[in-house]
C-alpha cells in the first residue's frame, strides 16, 4: 500500500507549522533583541513540545528564540518619583500616609497602586539598614 505524497507532504507542512507556532519569536516579537533575564516557561515548554514531536524543527525553534532574545521574559520597567514630592506623605511622627502617597503617585506617574489593599505587606526598617545602603535617614 503506497501512501499518497500529498498526504505526506500535507503532514510535513502542518507539523512544519504547529512548530512555528510554537516560537516565542512569533508569539512575542517585542521581545526580539534582548540579550539575558529570566526564561519565560511558556515559551521553554511550548518549544519542548516541539522537542518531543519534531525533534529537529523543535531544536530549532529553541535556536531562534535563544538567538533572538524572544524566549526571555521582558525586564522590569522602573518610575521616578522626585524625593521632594514624597515627604509630603510622611507626616511629623515619621510614619507614611498610605493615602497621601497613593494620591502622589497618581499623580506623578498615572499609575493607581492599591496601597490601601489589606494583603499589603509592609516592612519598617532602622536606621542601622539604611545606613548599609548606604541612605541617611530624613523625615
Amino acid at each position: 500500500m503506497r501512501i499518497p505524497s500529498r498526504l505526506i507532504g500535507g503532514a510535513v507542512v502542518a507539523a512544519l507549522l504547529t512548530q512555528l507556532t510554537a516560537c516565542g519569536t512569533l508569539f512575542y516579537p517585542d521581545r526580539r533583541g534582548q540579550i539575558e533575564g529570566r526564561i519565560d516557561p511558556v515559551v521553554a515548554a511550548l518549544d519542548a513540545i516541539g522537542i518531543l514531536f519534531y525533534v529537529l524543527p523543535g531544536l530549532i525553534a529553541f535556536g531562534v528564540d535563544f538567538a533572538t532574545g524572544a524566549i526571555y521574559l521582558p525586564g522590569g520597567t522602573t518610575a521616578h518619583v522626585a524625593p521632594e514630592h514624597l515627604h509630603q506623605a510622611v507626616g511629623k511622627d515619621g510614619k507614611v500616609d498610605n493615602q497621601r502617597l497613593q494620591a502622589i503617585i497618581e499623580a506623578e506617574l498615572g499609575k493607581h497602586l492599591p496601597l490601601d489593599d489589606p494583603r499589603l505587606i509592609q516592612h519598617t526598617g532602622s536606621v542601622e539598614q539604611l545606613a548599609a545602603y548606604g541612605l541617611k535617614p530624613a523625615a
